[in-house]
């Protein structure tokens, strides 16, 4: 019986490690042209995934390892990002600026139900997207899709949501600190905004540095706390899709009332304001957390079509700049009356 065990183990990892190492040197490509060449790491990993579709063609070694990587690598994460969040963040920022930055995630969503109504998108790509301009861009994404049900154009949705949020996170990068000398805010206001608007991460810390170590200190802790609305925002939506029985419907199965992810992710955050989590170790965290997802979104890339990720349309394109535009509105709004 162990040696049957033994077998059937190494014929599980003998099928994922094809496509796992493959989807992981796509993702050490994509971070070395990031590094050389200015280039976000999260768009190279998903074009270079992209060119590379033939690969997850059914018989091919490659297809189990990359299946499997794009659902359970993407899962720790996201995961792991709890490392990086606590308490003390809230109360560093002040109840003020914290509850503007909750309330644009909260109505941004809401606005990209909406608004999809009126273009006639399905919700599952409302939620896709308006949750990740809300909270962190890519991650946002891959871990709403998580929760998801699945349907014919999943794959397709979250390439496309990932590479639209990382292309206009670079823009944002560029153009959102001058938007910030034009409103006249000030270093501290500069990062609310910065870190409120700006989808990922790393572009966050770019533009809050392009103007000040305290832009950028502040863009961070408030980029941090939109991170740190993914847990509730995920448990939302699972637990919604759970009442209304869609996911019967549309996958065959329900969803767990609390994602493993998600317990991973309010674990770490809480053993994290606890003071239990060392720096080091947190610091750990957010760098294997940051290669798993560039990792998985690669893997997306490689499982994903570019004919039929263009076939998304120009509504769509519109939809997440409209909520893009939206809460950059909302947030300049909510900083001139609060100032």
């Amino acid at each position: 019986m162990t040696s049957m065990t033994l077998g059937a183990t190494r014929q599980t990892i003998s099928d994922i490690f094809p496509g796992l190492a493959v989807s992981a040197l796509v993702a050490a490509t994509a971070q070395f042209l990031s590094e050389h060449y200015g280039a976000p790491a999260m768009l190279m990993a998903l074009l270079l995934g992209l060119s590379l579709n033939f690969l997850a063609e059914d018989g091919t070694r490659t297809a189990p390892g990359v299946a499997l990587t794009a659902r359970t690598v993407l899962r720790l994460g996201v995961a792991l990002l709890g490392a990086r969040i606590s308490v003390d963040m809230l109360v560093e920022l002040g109840g003020t600026a914290v509850t503007l930055v909750i309330a644009g995630v909260v109505l941004t969503i809401a606005f990209g139900l909406i608004a999809a109504r009126f273009v006639h998108r399905d919700w599952r790509f409302a939620l896709l997207t308006g949750g990740s301009v809300a909270i962190c861009g890519a991650s946002a994404a891959m871990a709403i899709a998580a929760v998801l049900p699945r349907h014919e154009r999943s794959e397709r949705d979250l390439a496309f949501t990932v590479l639209s949020v990382t292309v206009l996170s670079t823009v944002a990068m560029v153009l959102y600190p001058m938007l910030s000398s034009v409103f006249g805010f000030t270093a501290r206001d500069s990062g609310v905004f910065l870190g409120g608007t700006i989808h990922d991460v790393a572009q966050v810390v770019g533009a809050g540095f392009s103007i000040s170590p305290e832009t950028g200190e502040t863009a961070t802790l408030v980029k941090l706390i939109r991170v740190s609305m993914l847990a509730p925002v995920v448990l939302c939506i699972s637990l919604a899709i759970r009442a209304r029985g869609l996911a019967d419907q549309d996958s065959g199965k329900r969803p767990p009332l609390l994602p493993g992810f998600v317990l991973g992710f309010l674990a770490l955050a809480a053993l994290n304001s606890a003071g239990l989590v060392p720096a080091a170790v947190a610091d750990w965290a957010g760098v294997l957390s940051r290669w798993a997802l560039l990792i998985a979104i690669a893997a997306v890339g490689i499982k994903t079509s570019l004919a039929r990720m263009l076939d998304v349309g120009g509504v769509a394109i519109g939809l997440i700049v409209a909520e893009t535009v939206f809460l950059g509105v909302f947030v300049v709004t909510g900083l001139h009356l609060l100032s």
